[in-house]
């Protein structure tokens, strides 16, 4: 059963969730949730790393972690490790003092950090025509991407299901690619916040699984239908590392 005309446009894109074998709601436990997600914290940042070209290895991102430098890389990959965990800090803070939400303000502090050093500007919405490789499709140009991450929260409300609520959010935020850069980065920043914040481990995506994430995103850009990807992520909950 398709949502709402206005979910659908506010968003940007389509998916069938009766397609998706969602997660399974886990009795709601934020700080269990938070918990779990510290336990695999050199992992996860692996994960987020290797996807934009990072070469550190999870060993070496632990010891950077530890305070240790790492040699053999550039400065600018150790700051990206340092950046993801800072990003990654920041929003359990969020959680833990009960202010995170989907709101624009929360949004660009987070992008702030995860790609601090990187961005054309760092902590605003993008202003200019931008692409994305592998594809030819071009994100929006010439809108209030403020105005159109607002009208996304909104409807993402009407979304009765908190994990497919949650991909979608990351999802538009990729394919608006509503900053400069840390779009994916930032998507997932907001789609983890989204689940720890109602008790819900974290999604990630495995660093083994990064040709077929790509893949599958390229497809997504270029179709506008998110089924695929929806189906995806929701093999990904760090709760599998647990069983």
């Amino acid at each position: 059963m398709s949502h709402p005309k206005a979910i659908l446009e506010a968003f940007g894109f389509y998916w069938n969730p009766v397609e998706v074998s969602f997660p399974v709601m886990a009795d709601p436990d934020t700080r269990r949730a938070i918990w779990r997600a510290k336990k695999f914290f050199a992992e996860i940042i692996h994960d987020i790393t290797v996807l934009e070209g990072n070469p550190f290895t999870v060993p070496e991102i632990q010891t950077l972690l530890e305070g240790i430098t790492v040699g053999g890389h550039k400065v600018s990959e150790a700051q990206q490790v340092l950046n993801q965990k800072e990003s990654l800090l920041a929003l359990f803070n969020s959680i833990e003092r009960e202010i995170f939400d989907l709101t624009p303000e929360i949004a660009l502090k987070l992008q702030s950090i995860a790609a601090r050093g990187e961005a054309l500007e760092e902590g605003v919405f993008r202003s200019g025509k931008v692409s994305i490789s592998g594809t030819d499709y071009l994100p929006p140009f010439g809108i209030d991407l403020r105005q159109s991450f607002e009208s996304m929260a909104v409807q993402a409300k009407r979304i009765e299901n908190l994990f497919e609520r949650a991909m979608a959010v990351f999802l538009f935020v990729a394919r608006m690619q509503c900053f400069w850069d840390g779009n994916k980065r930032t998507g997932r920043l907001l789609m983890n916040g989204l689940l720890l914040q109602s008790g819900q481990d974290l999604i990630t995506i495995p660093s083994s699984r990064q040709l077929e994430f790509n893949q599958k995103m390229l497809r997504f850009y270029e179709s506008a239908e998110a089924t695929e990807m929806m189906a995806f992520l929701s093999q990904c909950q760090i709760c599998s590392k647990f069983e």
